[in-house]
């Protein structure tokens, strides 16, 4: 049997699939030798985040249940690549590891989900909203601390399925993962960014190699999509700077629109009751010292 030129590993959900599905279809494009049948191994692992579904993240340890398993066999030389959802990814790297490329970014907003209502403003109040995000938990308080909030985890359609039942009165997930599942028509209503800021990253698939490979990040430079690496290098400086976790309510969305560059920030208690925010705008040679500024102001601003 002929052996893979490329070993790219993932999670094993659908939507993880659909996100390597994406990288593979476009290196094949790209790179003639790797459109033959065989030329690349998509390697499933299933990791703590998946195994785990009865806790939340932030009791459990955070964002590296979804990536630890997944970097190990990319260190162990198992796979030559790995694809996450930049959100997903912690704010510090492990030793050896990098981000050599993003694809283009997709709708980076929350979307809203109720039979209850069209609107989170129209939620009745007392109305339980699931999520098990430490970010949309606080925004959603701030916004309405008259309402619930409830765990929901699982995959999209496990969660989506867990609402039908009744477990929450909304729900609230990215848009990003609905529309490369084919799901945007289950949607209540996309809330904007001025509404619910996103999770730095969100909307965006982060593709991470051995920071020595250089066979690897030959076979990426071509795919990646030079203003989202910007967008989520900064919005990832602004959270180092932070140091975030997923303990921490931190949102954050870089934009770039030609040559200048927009960054809005975001740092809220986790029951609501306070949110501080700012913004930055420039060119884009200077996103990462903007971000990082954004950081440090925000920083002081919040205190210990």
């Amino acid at each position: 049997m002929t052996q893979p030129l490329l070993r790219i590993g993932t999670r094993g959900s659908a939507l993880a699939l659909a996100q390597t599905a994406e990288l593979t279809a476009l290196l094949a494009r790209l790179h003639p030798e790797l459109a033959a049948p065989g030329a690349i191994e998509t390697v499933a692992i299933r990791t703590s985040g998946d195994k785990i579904q009865d806790r939340s993240l932030t009791e459990l340890g955070g964002k590296v249940l979804f990536t630890k398993e997944i970097e190990d066999a990319l260190l162990d030389r198992r796979i030559d690549m790995a694809v996450h959802s930049a959100k997903d990814m912690e704010t510090f790297l492990r030793p050896g590891l990098a981000i050599a490329c993003c694809l283009e970014r997709e709708d980076p907003r929350d979307a809203f989900f109720s039979r209850a209502a069209t609107s989170l403003a129209g939620l009745p109040a007392g109305a339980a909203v699931g999520t098990s995000s430490a970010r949309r938990s606080a925004q959603i308080l701030h916004a309405r601390p008259d309402l619930k909030i409830v765990p929901l985890r699982g995959n999209v359609e496990t969660r989506l399925k867990k609402l039908e039942a009744g477990a929450a009165d909304a729900a609230l997930l990215a848009v990003a993962g609905l529309k490369r599942l084919g799901l945007m028509q289950r949607i209540t209503a996309i809330l904007p960014a001025e509404d619910i800021l996103p999770a730095p990253g969100q909307g965006a698939i982060a593709i991470e190699v051995r920071e020595q490979d250089e066979r690897a990040r030959h076979f990426l430079a071509l795919a990646d999509h030079a203003p989202t690496s910007i967008c989520v290098a900064a919005e990832r400086a602004f959270l180092g700077v932070l140091d975030g976790s997923c303990k921490t309510p931190i949102a954050a969305l870089a934009e770039i629109d030609g040559v200048v560059f927009k960054l809005r920030g975001m740092v809220v208690k986790p029951d609501g009751s306070e949110q501080l925010m700012t913004a930055r705008h420039g060119v884009a040679s200077e996103a990462m010292a903007l971000a990082a500024d954004a950081g440090r102001e925000l920083k002081s601003r919040a205190g210990p």
